[in-house]
């Protein structure tokens, strides 16, 4: 039983070559042992002299293809079964030399496409096409033959090889199948890289179709594809003209048109004419969420859940749309009935995911943590990045009821598929025992980290400000300056480093220098012209101050600008507007540390 498995390959073979069907390598491996079993008795068969023969049964053969009694000689044994070996170890070229050479002298089409087949695997473009000519030559009324010469032909912009094939395709099509045949040919010439040849050609094959809808719509498409905007908009004119009703042709005008005011337009023209077309306004509606109506988009879509109310692309949609325009109880409404129906109805294609963590922070913002955590608990595991966020909302919710230790285990038990997710969860760790008052146990989750890898510029900022924020200046300067060394354009590092410098009151003309750096890499960062604005303020240029943070709170009107900008305008004397500033700070932020701290270094009440 040594020999199993080499005696399971040559019974496939055999088949094969015999005109059998082919059969698994269970089937082969069953085979193969009955055959062992049985070898005393069928030896004396076995030595007979009958030659098998490579049979002419439509049941053996291709749609389109007829087989040939040829004899399995030797020869041709030897070297179809070479040539498969040959295959199986990686040598393509003698295994297609040696299977286009037994299909030449078999004349058997499956030999031709099984060579075409190695030239395939091995991405060898021109034997692949010498074998597929054979395989047409011998089987010119092979379907299968003529898809796989159209092809080679298409890409490589052999057009006047793929015309007759294109004109007798749609010559032998029915008249029910003619619209779809002009449009697979449309689809097929898409694939030549001379858009405008290929373009020629369509034109030119599909010219006695004129009085088709399909034929126009080709043309358009094909256009769009060119980039010619205007024909392509006059064919969809033209098919919609021959076919008013019909919802492709519809779809097709608002595809090509570049304008899209124009677009949405024909799409609510043909509506008023068609309202029962629900594939038209589906379109309608998700054109108006790009063109951000998103009010219009919700009445499309509430007209097309009456004709369909457990419809999962309408429900889901319009669950986006009630959570995008802060319609809470309308988004819960809706992605907990999509949840509903796609669990009574499953969907491969569809992901529950977006719709779990949407109505997971829903929950959380009106403070009703176990309906959050039973949302999170049904993100699906192997969820691309979702799955391990979902954790870390699950561990922070947790935390948040006082159970840091729990919160802890539930990103310990969270299993990363590579780098990234497990520094997220590494992370999320030190930033729930910061704010939890346990800093140093943060520092040293983060160190542990880095111990693994030293030099991901992420985790080293991370390090660096949690070590500032217990005051771990030295250690906080060794993480930026190791970042500024690997990474001499990490703006942040720059930026950090000066700031934190400029916060302390200390080394201000070096943290001038680090900021002017980070300015430098990041012009139009809000929070980098923070930095550059504090420490002009340090430095006592008070009016160099004022301008780089009014410029930066009208990029970003953040509280933490706000909060420097306001002791700016104080020191200058415009307290009103410097009152007027810390309480629009205070309305966003009321926790905020810099405005608390800020307001009691000056002894000020809002």
């Amino acid at each position: 039983m040594k020999n199993l498995p080499a005696i399971a390959f040559l019974c496939a073979a055999l088949s094969a070559c015999s005109g059998l069907p082919a059969r698994s390598p269970a089937e082969s491996a069953s085979a193969a042992a009955t055959l062992a079993q049985n070898a005393p008795e069928q030896q004396a068969a076995a030595s007979a002299p009958r030659r098998p023969r490579l049979r002419s049964t439509s049941t053996t053969a291709a749609p389109g293809e007829r087989l040939p009694a040829a004899e399995l000689s030797e020869e041709v044994l030897y070297r179809y079964l070479s040539a498969e070996i040959a295959d199986q170890r990686g040598d393509w070229e003698y295994a297609f030399v040696n299977m286009l050479q037994v299909a030449q002298l078999t004349r058997d089409p499956r030999l031709a496409r099984r060579a075409a087949e190695i030239a395939i695997n091995a991405k060898q473009t021109d034997e692949a096409l010498a074998a597929v000519r054979l395989w047409r030559e011998i089987s010119p009324e092979s379907e299968e033959a003529a898809q796989f010469y159209l092809s080679f032909a298409l890409i490589g912009d052999n057009l006047e090889d793929a015309r007759p094939i294109l004109q007798q395709r749609l010559q032998a099509a029915s008249k029910p199948t003619l619209g779809a045949t002009i449009l697979q040919t449309q689809r097929l010439l898409s694939r030549a890289r001379d858009k405008a040849a290929a373009f020629r050609l369509l034109e030119e094959v599909l010219a006695e179709y004129k009085a088709l809808p399909e034929m126009h719509l080709a043309l358009s498409q094909a256009a769009h594809a060119a980039g010619d905007a205007p024909r392509a908009a006059q064919e969809a004119r033209e098919a919609l003209a021959i076919s008013p009703s019909s919802d492709l042709a519809a779809l097709t005008l608002a595809q090509v048109l570049p304008d899209k005011t124009a677009a949405l337009k024909s799409l609510a023209d043909y509506l008023k004419s068609n309202p029962k077309s629900r594939d038209v306004r589906l379109a309608y509606a998700r054109f108006l969420v790009e063109q951000k109506q998103y009010d219009a988009a919700r009445g499309e879509f509430n007209i097309l859940l009456k004709e369909q109310p457990k419809d999962l692309t309408v429900l889901y949609a319009l669950g986006l749309l009630s959570a995008q325009r802060n319609d809470l109880q309308g988004a819960e409404k809706y992605l907990s009935t999509y949840l509903e129906e796609l669990a009574a109805k499953p969907d491969d294609e569809r992901d529950p995911t977006q719709a779990l963590l949407i109505l997971a922070q829903i929950a959380e913002q009106r403070n009703d943590i176990p309906a959050a955590l039973k949302w999170l608990d049904q993100v699906p595991e192997g969820t691309p990045q979702a799955y391990v966020s979902a954790q870390i909302k699950r561990a922070q919710l947790v935390g948040r009821n006082g159970d840091l230790d729990s919160a802890r285990k539930v990103l310990h038990d969270t299993k990363a598929s590579g780098q990234e997710e497990e520094l997220q969860l590494v992370v999320a760790e030190a930033q729930m025992l910061r704010t939890a008052e346990r800093g140093e146990e943060g520092l040293a989750v983060l160190e542990e980290a880095l111990k693994r890898y030293p030099d991901n510029t992420d985790l080293l900022y991370d390090h660096a400000m949690l070590a500032e924020k217990l005051n771990r200046l030295e250690l906080m300067e060794a993480s930026l300056r190791k970042i500024i060394a690997i990474a001499p354009r990490n703006q942040n590092a720059y930026n950090a480093l000066g700031y934190s410098l400029a916060e302390r009151n200390i080394r201000l003309e070096e943290a001038y220098q680090l900021i002017s750096k980070a300015l430098e890499l990041a012009p139009q960062d809000p929070f980098i012209m923070d930095s550059m604005g504090w420490v002009q303020f340090r430095l006592g240029r008070l009016k160099e101050a004022e301008e780089l943070l009014r410029r930066a709170y009208s990029l970003r009107p953040d509280p933490e600008i706000a909060v420097h900008l306001g002791e700016v305008l104080w020191a200058l004397g415009q307290r009103d507007d410097a009152r007027k500033l810390w309480r629009e700070a205070s309305v966003k932020d009321p926790k905020n540390d810099t405005l608390k701290n800020t307001l009691g270094r000056l002894r000020v009440r809002l």
